[in-house]
């Protein structure tokens, strides 16, 4: 089941709704990793793969497209970080981390790597599967927020062009305030564009007109 469209967006479901996630591994305990695979695979989890260290991670995230990814490290170091860094830059999803460190600014690079569920714990059968739950409930939270904070910048600048083009429709023109706006909101109907590609299209076309020799050789 695929739960991702599109990097960083993710359906807010926990595990116990859908328990056919398919999860990545990186264990670098082979009796603990067995323990917890058993566990997850009894819940009809789908275990994609098992890694003993983070070393082939961004391989194995490439090559297997898990929904979440699970860390056990006893001793997580900056590689794991760092791949967990990139890959969270180009396809984020769930990150579970389990580790006996409490180190606050482990924690808090672990966060800032994509970590989206940090366990100052072994991880064990018993605690993983709520684990995964605080992760993928985190995750979808952040990207809400993620996305409120897109939507509010590209309302913002688009305001900013609307407010351009007004004001050189006023000066090269003559016109209103009112009037430019109007003469914008009409051309954005008329092209079936919204109001802020419509005064991009006006600003390149008034900037064109004033200097008319910029775009000769």
């Amino acid at each position: 089941m695929k739960m991702r469209h599109g990097a960083g967006a993710f359906v807010a479901k926990t595990s116990r709704q859908h328990p056919s996630l398919r999860l990545l591994i990186i264990d670098d305990d082979p009796a603990r990793a067995s323990a917890v695979e058993a566990s997850l695979a009894q819940a009809n989890f789908t275990v994609l793969a098992v890694i003993p260290t983070g070393s082939g991670l961004l391989h194995q995230m490439a090559q297997q497209e898990p929904d979440v990814v699970i860390v056990a490290l006893d001793s997580p170091d900056r590689d794991v970080l760092e791949s967990l860094s990139i890959a969270s830059a180009h396809n984020a999803r769930p990150v579970v981390m389990f580790s006996g460190s409490g180190d606050q600014r482990f924690i808090a690079d672990a966060i800032r790597a994509g970590v989206t569920a940090y366990q100052a714990e072994d991880i064990s059968p018993r605690r993983v599967q709520a684990a995964i739950d605080v992760a993928i409930a985190q995750f979808s939270a952040f990207n809400a927020i993620r996305q409120e904070l897109d939507d509010t910048r590209r309302q913002l600048s688009e305001r900013k062009q609307v407010e351009k083009a007004k004001g050189m429709l006023m000066s090269i023109h003559n016109v209103t305030e009112d009037e430019a706006f109007n003469t914008l909101r009409k051309l954005a109907m008329d092209k079936h564009k919204t109001l802020g590609e419509t005064a991009r299209d006006v600003i390149a076309i008034l900037d064109k007109s004033r200097h008319p020799g910029d775009n000769n050789d």
